[in-house]
């Protein structure tokens, strides 16, 4: 993706669309501005691990693409060079949604960071995770 110097909503809500593991596990992008962006994923018993929570792997996808996406709002084309996460607790709930925000974006890395949060039955939301991810921008 690449929207230069402007940000383009529709843009990103396309590259979303575009990518196969995005639309498997019904990731939608929300709202997005530039340098932020707001994810929704519904809950699915078939991304879950043995204990019945969200795969750990799962929630590092929602972090990672909510960081990627919001640096791409404002720098374009990125991908990731380092990634990490904390799970605060079990990821449990109707559905998710994942805050990406850019928190710099630098000559040679863009950095990031996501909060997860889980939405139980009554809307209310609880973080259950964070995550931080440094970036590069891709050439276009």
């Amino acid at each position: 993706m690449t929207t230069g110097a402007g940000f383009d909503l529709e843009r990103l809500i396309a590259t979303n669309a575009s990518a196969a593991f995005n639309r498997l596990v019904g990731l939608e992008v929300v709202s997005a501005g530039a340098g932020e962006v707001e994810l929704r994923m519904p809950w699915r018993d078939d991304l879950t691990q043995y204990a019945g929570h969200l795969h750990a792997g799962m929630i590092a996808a929602l972090l990672d693409t909510a960081c990627g996406f919001a640096a791409a709002s404002v720098v374009g084309s990125v991908t990731a060079s380092h990634f990490s996460m904390n799970c605060l607790r079990p990821a449990v709930g109707r559905g998710f949604i994942a805050k990406g925000t850019l928190v710099r974006a630098g000559r040679r890395q863009v950095f990031a960071r996501a909060e997860l949060f889980a939405e139980n039955e009554q809307g209310e939301a609880s973080l259950v995770a964070t995550g931080e991810t440094v970036l590069v921008q891709l050439e276009s």
